[in-house]
């Protein structure tokens, strides 16, 4: 177990390693890059990718040096923890993006402990945006965060997260028509940690898959939105964690809307 001061310590220090893997991947955003595919072609990875990992892996070892790293890219752990304090990375959250000159992507780092967040950063350097959630909340850029107060469906967006592969669009139509025949209307930017800390910044009022998420991708999010008085389930409707299956997330005013959304993407 881990103390409110030791939770505030994790949580700045994940601010610092963010900055550094954002420092490293705003140094080559916009320059010709060497792309790999890794299991699709949509996976893909830069020498970015792997260089700004390194620079938050480094930065958290040295005030956490013997506690595991999670991470997307490299030789990090794949699976988190399910006891003790650990660490979650995403080197580049939204390497389409990145690739493709479009800003939404970031740097993104979650500490946790048996599993929960107790700090979280997201640093998107194109956009100028840093995203902290700790033991005194959650901040954009400094200010706090809150989620949206909008109570009507049809006046809240929605995005689709996360990633629906080739082999399952009919999921992916599912949940697009679910929301815009639903909601007032969608959005999607192609960056997971982006879009949560947006449902956690009011811009959403929800973000929606039925897909089991990758713990790099989502873990800082949830932890930004929940800060910021957000709700986060599984398509049961039970509290999310980092191996569920559906990730719901909503303002907490809309949420019985945004659940039914989600559980209708299976065709079920």
């Amino acid at each position: 177990m881990t103390t409110h001061g030791s939770d505030r310590r994790r949580a700045d220090v994940a601010v610092r390693a963010a900055e550094n893997g954002a420092a490293i991947a705003i140094d080559s955003f916009r320059t010709p890059l060497e792309v790999e595919t890794k299991a699709g072609k949509t996976d893909v990875v830069t020498d970015a990718d792997r260089n700004a990992q390194v620079a938050v892996t480094e930065r958290i070892r040295e005030t956490f040096p013997d506690e595991p790293v999670v991470g997307e890219e490299n030789d990090a752990l794949k699976r988190v923890p399910d006891e003790g304090p650990a660490w979650i990375v995403d080197p580049i959250d939204g390497t389409n993006n990145y690739v493709d000159g479009t800003p939404a992507f970031g740097t993104a780092v979650a500490a946790v402990v048996d599993g929960e967040p107790v700090g979280a950063a997201l640093v998107c350097p194109a956009l100028s945006d840093t995203y902290r959630s700790g033991p005194d909340g959650a901040f954009l850029n400094g200010d706090p965060l809150s989620v949206s107060q909008r109570t009507d469906p049809e006046r809240s967006i929605v995005c689709p997260t996360f990633w629906w592969d080739f082999d399952r669009r009919g999921e992916y139509a599912r949940a697009t028509r679910e929301l815009v025949t639903r909601f007032g209307d969608l959005r999607r930017h192609g960056c997971t940690q982006l879009e949560l800390g947006m449902v956690a910044s009011g811009a959403l009022q929800g973000a929606v898959t039925n897909l089991r998420t990758n713990p790099w991708d989502t873990v800082a999010g949830v932890g930004l939105i929940r800060n910021a008085g957000g709700i986060v389930t599984d398509l049961e409707g039970e509290r999310w964690r980092h191996d569920s299956r559906g990730l719901v997330a909503s303002n907490g005013e809309i949420h019985d809307e945004v659940l039914a959304a989600a559980r209708a993407i299976d065709g079920e």
